[in-house]
């Protein structure tokens, strides 16, 4: 059964007014094109529903495994009309009611119910307005189904399942990666695998199943997949149409093996024979320039990514275990042996050390 939490208006209004407040009021929800458009005027629509922390004071020891999901709609003016949310995370018999959103006693026109889920999920969900179902008009995560009606998604921290890209896009992410991060080294191989099998056995079973489930490094391809399907949706596209030329330009280098077995050397040809083209001066043997001019553009791209992911908070799937602040942890030491990457206090339990968070 879905427990409820009721975190205050400020804590909703700390993301309506900095995410929202610019927006004006929404079009009606039946007017799809409208409500794009309206999409569109948001700061970051990507950040709803707010996914966040749950206080050990809430719920107990459990907190660590929780994620406070807190679904937001914003009437119109005037608009009293009661809203309601359904979706996978609870009975889809059972519409959650939105209560409205208070300053000072005042009716602020935002709506919003809190609920806690457990990280590590996908699901889909709409609002219940008027008597009809609709998507959230500010999250821009959709999915169709199969039946042709289309609902809004969300994930929780640390999911891990592929989101957006199909398997052979992220088997040609994993080799290409291997051109960017240090994890393939001898010496860095030997510590990853000193750091999982370090771990104690509940972390082991949590941790590692996390870091080899789409590649064996810290799990940095899984989260560019998260990265696409949210903050980074806009980039889905170069992605996309990139990939599509990467499979066909290693195909003219080696055209009896499938790309994602093609020897490193042939990687390390194609990666800097990318990032040292020019836009659209042919240089990238196999590349269409027409679909997409700028080689070296994407390798930027993708250099960003790589390292944000591979070296960001866990929760966003990367860096599993910490093990990316692990590495430069170790690598990165005084004379004396003491580390220059501290980042243990700054990270809440159980990874690192601070009682902040909780």
């Amino acid at each position: 059964m879905v427990r409820i939490h009721e975190p205050g208006s400020e804590y909703v209004l700390n993301f309506c007014t900095k995410h929202l407040g610019r927006s004006g009021d929404p079009p009606p929800p039946d007017d799809e094109n409208a409500t794009a458009t309206f999409r569109g005027q948001i700061a970051e629509a990507w950040r709803f529903p707010i996914i966040g922390l749950v206080r050990e004071k809430d719920v107990g020891p459990k907190a660590d495994d929780l994620n406070l999901v807190t679904f937001v709609y914003k009437s119109r003016s005037g608009d009293q009309s009661p809203v309601s949310v359904l979706g996978t995370f609870a009975s889809l018999c059972e519409p959650l009611p939105l209560k409205p959103v208070l300053f000072e006693g005042e009716d602020t026109g935002y709506r919003s119910v809190s609920v806690t889920v457990p990280k590590g999920e996908l699901h889909t969900y709409k609002f219940l307005v008027q008597g009809n179902y609709y998507p959230d008009p500010i999250n821009p995560q959709r999915v169709r189904f199969g039946n042709g009606r289309v609902w809004s998604r969300f994930f929780t921290d640390e999911y891990l399942q592929p989101l957006i890209l199909e398997l052979w896009e992220l088997r040609l992410l994993y080799r290409l990666v291997e051109q960017i991060l240090p994890f393939r080294t001898a010496e860095a191989e030997n510590f990853l695998q000193r750091h999982y099998f370090s771990l104690d056995k509940g972390q082991k079973v949590t941790q590692m199943a996390k870091a080899f489930r789409l590649d064996d490094s810290v799990g940095e391809v899984n989260a560019i997949d998260k990265l696409l399907a949210r903050e980074e949706a806009h980039r889905l596209v170069d992605y996309r149409v990139c990939l599509k030329q990467i499979d066909r330009a290693l195909r003219a280098l080696n055209p009896y093996t499938d790309p994602y077995l093609i020897p490193a050397e042939q990687y390390i040809e194609l990666y800097n024979s990318m990032a040292a083209s020019r836009p659209g001066d042919g240089s990238v043997p196999g590349w269409d320039y027409a679909a997409y001019d700028n080689p070296a553009f994407f390798i930027y791209l993708l250099r960003r990514h790589a390292v944000s992911t591979a070296f960001s908070h866990p929760k966003y799937a990367g860096n599993v275990g910490a093990a990316g602040w692990a590495y430069l942890s170790e690598r990165y030491a005084d004379k004396a042996g003491a580390t220059l990457f501290d980042w243990e206090p700054a990270l809440e339990k159980p990874l690192g050390t601070s009682e902040y968070y909780r």
